[in-house]
């Protein structure tokens, strides 16, 4: 049995200058629960390295014996046992020496942190933790040392497409700017910060550095002024691609606006009927109206008010994304504009304004090819709701970034003998 343990041990995780001298099965006693202790030991005429320089040196002296979770072989808890040597070391002093198999003074393997972590991807946290034997401290602990790991390994090179945009993810106006890679070879998380504000997207530009920022094609964001003018600051050279998703949903609103308006007119003048029942109608796409709402709408299109002109408004508008060329979508939009204008509909009429001032970054979408747009950016904010969710929330805003960075980071990870599924 001994020697068929050491060999699993030596085929999963072999060990440099080190040799698992006695492996052992414990039975289950009492309340304790089964484990496999394995002994390690340094190969005869082996010297120490400090853990400081990496360096060979002499033994100074001997700690008392340590304990290291290791993976778990067949749901029995797996340990290894270690006295760390002490090393004298010319140039760093008396240290502990460098153990292959742990990181600083963490109780647990780094292979069995690769491991938590690797699970806590697809499970949440807690999940993983009863699943494998361990704390919610250690796989916090474990997803942290690999999320740090791989921030400090990772490259930054390359990097020509880029989408900003916020998310709420606390009660209280608490939001998230987040800055994703969007290059069709590489989409990723790059940046968090827990503001929105013009400092804050600041702050990413200088940590990105000018040689990078200068080296930026696209740059994929709403129409928030703060956003406009720091891009225009730092990536004047990039196409400022003007987020899709939120101009359709400022012509919603608008639509939405005009009925509310238009319901409140009606009522005070005792007709509680017409207009009942039919925001989603007016909002909604028509290929995804149920059938109730779809002749619930054909019977409102019969009525001449101002919201089913505002309807026909923002449904016209649709056609201005299936133009390739930026000089026929432009003249499309300056004629819906100017057809906005006239309609005498103040909420459209506001929002025509909108896009004409923002009329060369909208046109930026087409002179992209329409390779970029915001559906990559909120796909990820998608994403970031789910693994904020999984975890019923978190109480730390470093956490958080943790979490997300582990998630969507796209991280390089420490290389170990065996991979995990």
């Amino acid at each position: 049995m001994q020697l068929q343990l050491r060999t699993v041990l030596n085929h999963v995780h072999p060990l440099k200058s080190f040799v698992y001298a006695d492996v052992r099965l414990l039975p289950r006693v009492g309340t304790s629960a089964a484990r496999i202790e394995a002994r390690v030991e340094p190969r005869k005429n082996g010297r120490p390295c400090c853990a400081k320089c990496r360096r060979p040196g002499s033994t100074y002296d001997h700690q008392p014996l340590r304990e290291f979770k290791f993976v778990p072989l067949w749901g029995v808890l797996v340990f290894l046992l270690y006295e760390p040597r002490r090393v004298e070391c010319r140039q760093c002093g008396i240290h502990v020496e460098m153990m292959p198999w742990a990181a600083g003074k963490s109780p647990m393997a780094t292979v069995y942190m690769s491991f938590l972590a690797t699970w806590a991807r697809r499970l949440s946290w807690t999940e993983t933790g009863r699943a494998f034997a361990a704390s919610w401290d250690e796989v916090f602990r474990a997803v942290t040392w690999v999320v740090v790991y791989g921030l400090l390994h990772r490259s930054l090179d390359g990097i020509q497409a880029i989408g900003v945009d916020e998310i709420a993810y606390r009660k209280g106006h608490k939001y998230l700017t987040l800055v994703y890679q969007i290059d069709a070879s590489c989409r990723r998380l790059l940046w968090i910060t827990e503001r929105r504000t013009e400092k804050s997207i600041e702050s990413f530009f200088t940590w990105l550095g000018k040689r990078r920022s200068q080296a930026l094609r696209v740059v994929c964001s709403d129409m928030w002024k703060p956003y406009l003018k720091i891009i225009r600051r730092h990536a004047g050279q990039a196409l400022n691609v003007l987020d899709k998703f939120h101009i359709v949903a400022h012509l919603n609103k608008a639509v939405d606006e005009t009925r509310r308006r238009d319901a409140a007119d009606l009522r005070r003048h005792g007709d509680e009927v017409t207009l009942k029942h039919t925001r989603w109608c007016l909002l909604k796409r028509p290929a995804n109206l149920t059938m109730k709402q779809a002749g619930r709408l054909r019977g409102l299109l019969r009525v001449n008010l101002r919201t089913v002109r505002a309807y026909l408004l923002k449904e016209d508008f649709e056609h201005f994304w299936n133009y390739v060329s930026p000089t026929w979508a432009g003249k499309f939009l300056d004629r819906w504009c100017n057809t906005a204008m006239r309609s005498g509909i103040a909420p459209m009429k506001s929002k025509a304004k909108m896009l004409r001032s923002h009329r060369d970054l909208i046109l930026n979408y087409f002179r992209a090819k329409k390779e970029y747009s915001s559906s990559i950016v909120e796909g990820f904010n998608t994403k970031v709701k789910l693994v904020t969710r999984k975890a019923f929330g978190y109480r730390k805003d470093d956490t958080i970034k943790i979490a997300l960075f582990h998630a969507l980071g796209r991280l390089p990870e420490p290389e170990h003998a065996h991979r995990f599924a």
